[in-house]
């Protein structure tokens, strides 16, 4: 079932949906709203109306089949299966990601590493060599990159944004601090870690101002 506009807090909360329920797995059988929201900071009505958005779940009264509902997230959300992923910049942001277990655990496999520093291309992380941006496109068609993380300077992102969209990506996770310009037919999540700490220290200002 394909649904359109889904709000991105939602996705966010079906993020920790999962999470939970690969929690609860390990002692099988079901698993109420009341307490997934509980280990999701919200209310029993917010995850019924989240997963609504998707279908039918559970049965009233009976709450949900913890298997069936992580696999059902696990889709929703496509990490039921690999995705091939190329990391665009080499630097200290680049580095923190490739190393981020994480990634590896959900089945984002990075297998591509790029950067246009002469010193650093030729070099080893891990089982990967960093390439060089002067045959990027090729290689990403060649390696089946469908996303890419974008961990470079501002003045660069743009140029790489429009170079992974014509190699064939898919999706950008974008690290620079500057908004792309892309077709729409390509996503990107922009992670911007200013913003966020902007985001919340206003939240405490208010806090404290009783607002």
């Amino acid at each position: 079932m394909v649904r359109n506009k889904i709000p991105a807090s939602t996705v966010r909360r079906l993020s920790h949906y999962l999470r939970s329920l690969e929690g609860f797995a390990e002692e099988g059988g079901t698993v109420s709203s009341e307490e997934l929201a509980a280990r999701g900071q919200t209310t029993a009505a917010q995850v019924r109306k989240d997963l609504s958005h998707f279908g039918s779940f559970g049965k009233r009264g009976l709450g949900y089949q913890v298997d069936e509902l992580r696999d059902r997230l696990r889709q929703i959300l496509g990490v039921d299966r690999p995705w091939r992923v190329a990391l665009i910049g080499a630097g200290r942001v680049g580095l923190a990601l490739f190393e981020y277990p994480a990634f590896r655990s959900r089945g984002y496999e990075c297998v591509a590493i790029f950067d246009n520093d002469p010193e650093k291309v030729g070099q080893q992380w891990g089982d990967l060599p960093i390439h060089s941006v002067d045959d990027f496109e090729e290689t990403i068609r060649r390696l089946q990159v469908e996303l890419a993380i974008l961990a470079v300077p501002a003045a660069s992102a743009q140029e790489m944004a429009r170079r992974a969209v014509e190699g064939g990506v898919r999706g950008i996770l974008n690290f620079a601090p500057i908004r792309l310009n892309i077709p729409p037919s390509v996503t990107v999540e922009d992670v911007n870690l200013v913003m966020e700490l902007e985001a919340l220290s206003f939240a405490i200002t208010q806090s404290e101002r009783g607002e």
